[in-house]
């Protein structure tokens, strides 16, 4: 699907406040609730659009540790480690990468044994050969919005 410049522009209101209602962004954008509704039902339908969702502050819910942990696979098996890894609980990101890692996971932690348990477990995963954990000590930007 090919986006224009009215379907863009109901995807940066949404991507700026997802809660406003169809006739909300009609108004905002100048244009009928139909249109918009439509629109988005497209964006919806072609997986543009996958969901809605509030940007929290993980830190203010406990999360002080961001961990960027790369993964080395053995014997071609990425994909099947990658869709194990992506079940954990903590993971806000995995990523098949270029290099000499195969794989980038950003996870979030209450606390140390928290982490420490997450990379033995990732240990234990079938071909996973190494990991690398990479601790975040500040986050200057973390919004992945496209503005």
């Amino acid at each position: 699907m090919n986006l224009d410049k009215t379907d863009d522009k109901i995807l940066r209101s949404l991507l700026e406040d997802a809660r406003l209602s169809a006739r909300q962004l009609a108004l905002k954008l100048g244009m009928s609730t139909v249109t918009v509704l439509s629109r988005i039902k497209k964006m919806e339908n072609e997986k543009i659009i996958k969901g809605y969702s509030a940007i929290i502050d993980h830190e203010k819910l406990g999360y002080t540790l961001t961990a960027i942990i790369e993964i080395i696979a053995r014997n071609d098996k990425v994909l099947v480690i990658e869709e194990e890894i992506s079940k954990f609980q903590n993971v806000c990101g995995v990523y098949d990468i270029t290099g000499s890692t195969d794989t980038i996971i950003i996870a979030k932690f209450k606390e140390r044994s928290e982490l420490s348990k997450f990379v033995k477990e990732l240990a234990l995963i079938p071909d996973v050969e190494n990991t690398i954990t990479h601790l975040v000590l500040n986050t200057t930007k973390e919004d992945f919005r496209l503005s």
